[in-house]
């Protein structure tokens, strides 16, 4: 079995932001050289995400807006008492810091629509880090 493991960075522009990221993740499977087995996307942050779906940017503001009226800012949580961000990390313990897609002859398998995106939550920042292995034959 092999291993390639592949760090991005990705510098995001807003406090909340969808940015996709499927072409790195391909270009990491590519580079590999496995033809078979599994990717894992993994985000190296606590207030952001890795989540898989349609790259159209209404569906994108739509996914903040209910975030944002999910998870009220103003509202009083304990985390806000050291840091402001309670409600960003509360958003991504509810999408999980990584993802799993199988890859067969050197392909990533997806559906016609899905897309991989790095969540950002509390932004903007600069250099989230992504963490993309293949793992196979």
């Amino acid at each position: 079995m092999k291993t390639f493991v592949k760090s991005i960075s990705i510098d995001t522009k807003n406090r909340r932001e969808l940015v996709n990221i499927t072409s790195f993740v391909e270009q990491a499977v590519k580079e590999s050289g496995i033809n078979n087995g599994i990717v894992l996307i993994f985000v190296l942050h606590a207030t952001a995400t890795i989540v898989v779906n349609e790259d159209e940017q209404g569906l994108k503001k739509d996914i903040i807006n209910w975030i944002d009226e999910f998870l009220d800012k103003e509202r009083k949580y304990y985390h806000n008492l050291i840091d402001n961000n309670a409600d960003s990390h509360i958003a991504a313990s509810f999408f999980g810091p990584s993802k799993v897609f199988p890859l067969v002859n050197g392909k990533l398998i997806k559906g016609t629509w899905q897309e991989i995106m790095l969540f950002e939550l509390d932004g903007p920042r600069n250099r989230r880090q992504v963490l993309i292995e293949v793992i196979g034959e």
